[in-house]
């Protein structure tokens, strides 16, 4: 994946590879030590079944690896996105 800023992920939808909209990005996670980003921080969709994915209150988290492409909007396999 080519270099992209910080900045311009903020707010960006987020879609399975199959075009469903699950939600928002918020925010990203962070391994201090490693610099390497560790999940999606994001405010799910009302319509979105959030059962089977990770949450934090009224956030959800999707690891980053399940990331398949960023333009304009992150594309996530879904399957890889459920813990």
């Amino acid at each position: 994946m080519k270099s992209i800023l910080a900045r311009t992920l903020s707010r960006k939808q987020i879609v399975t590879n199959d075009g469903k909209a699950i939600g928002t990005l918020r925010n990203l996670m962070v391994d201090f030590e490693t610099g390497l980003i560790t999940d999606l921080v994001l405010e799910p969709d009302l319509s979105f079944d959030t059962t089977g994915y990770t949450l934090d209150g009224d956030r959800m988290l999707i690891p980053f690896e399940a990331v398949r492409d960023i333009k304009d909007f992150i594309v996530v396999d879904r399957y890889l996105a459920r813990m």
